[in-house]
């Protein structure tokens, strides 16, 4: 019988670091919370139920996480009522397993992680199964390591540790190869393994880390796969790091509608959210903004510096410097530039709307 999947998404630390009174997990990118990326990402697989361990402002994000989450994906949510590291938030998720059969794998991957790509989980958990590891880690390579847990290896090439950088001899923090907090574990051995985790480290607290050792030193398969893009397994712990994360994310979304036919004059200053549909030959402008739910036809033209909210085009409409926020603009219709349309506005087929005017239902 082929062993099942489930997944821990640890989404319960205050933050602090965004200086913001909204739950990290909760910031957007490209108009999606940061942990509904890494929750489509695990979606793509074969995932029995995904656990969400929350704490600060926990029942905001189990009510947005409850709303957003994708269709037929089974979520469910524990508490960690007292931070004390992520070896003790992995412990408070299991006790959602009490039914799931011990020969089951479980990954266990951060909420800030929004970069992460479906295909490079889907290897993790692959090369997991090949060699019948008790663990398996994504680890990237990094010029500058500095801040991130070091990966130990033993003389047999496996994985015998995880060092973090506040922890680290000089030497250990000259090794590049770093954790990103990604793991595949065998689900019989992460539970024994994190009742043996101790708190003696320099941030007093119960590693997950720790939990490779653990299973190295008992003499379990360790193995790890290494990311071919670092960018990918890059954490979002403060604005400055939320906007590059956006800016890539923002990249990929425009090389992906570019591929699929879009034409974009000038892709670094088009801003299109993940939810949004385009069709094929849609010309968008530079500084056109398309946020929400927007849903283009084919041929429409848009821009310079649009704005469109949760706003749906016909074919071959073409609005110029317009603000659209839940409007209909039919087929054929042409709203000229500096032009407000408020919601619920319906602008008909084939029907031209002058220049410099506010229209409302």
């Amino acid at each position: 019988m082929s062993r099942e999947l489930h997944a821990i998404v640890l989404a319960a630390g205050e933050g602090s670091r965004m200086r913001s009174s909204l739950p990290k997990p909760l910031h957007r990118l490209c108009g999606r919370p940061m942990i509904l990326h890494v929750i489509d990402a695990l979606a793509e697989l074969d995932v029995q139920r995904v656990v969400v361990v929350v704490g600060h402002g926990g029942d905001q994000v189990t009510k947005t996480v409850s709303e957003l989450a994708p269709e037929g994906l089974r979520v469910e949510f524990v508490e960690q009522v007292v931070q004390r590291g992520t070896g003790d938030a992995a412990a408070v998720a299991l006790s959602a397993f009490s039914s799931v059969e011990d020969d089951d794998d479980v990954v266990v991957l951060p909420g800030d992680t929004p970069l992460l790509r479906p295909a490079t989980l889907a290897e993790l958990v692959a090369r997991h199964r090949d060699r019948e590891a008790g663990v398996t880690l994504l680890t990237a390579e990094l010029d500058d390591p500095t801040g991130y847990g070091r990966i130990v290896r033993g003389k047999d090439g496996r994985v015998s540790g995880i060092v973090e950088h506040g922890d680290a001899t000089q030497q250990e923090r000259e090794i590049h190869e770093v954790n990103t907090s990604i793991y595949c574990f065998r689900r019989a051995l992460l539970a024994p393994a994190l009742r043996r985790l101790g708190s003696s480290n320099a941030q007093g607290e119960h590693y997950l880390t720790d939990v490779v050792g653990v299973l190295y030193e008992a003499g379990y398969p360790t193995h790890s796969l290494t990311v071919v893009d670092s960018m990918e397994a890059a954490g979002v712990n403060d604005r400055a790091q939320l906007s590059v994360a956006e800016a890539e994310l923002r990249d990929r979304i425009n090389e992906r509608w570019m591929r699929r036919g879009v034409t974009m004059w000038d892709p670094e200053r088009t801003y299109v959210d993940t939810d949004v549909e385009l069709g094929k030959d849609v010309t968008l402008l530079p500084g056109t903004v398309l946020r929400g739910k927007c849903r283009i036809a084919e041929g429409c033209r848009i821009g310079p510096n649009a704005m469109l909210e949760d706003t749906t085009m016909g074919e071959r409409a073409v609005v110029g410097t317009v603000h659209a926020l839940h409007a209909t603009i039919g087929s054929g219709a042409f709203v000229e530039s500096f032009v407000t349309l408020a919601p619920s506005v319906v602008v008909a087929e084939s029907s031209r709307i002058a220049a410099f005017q506010s229209l409302a239902p």
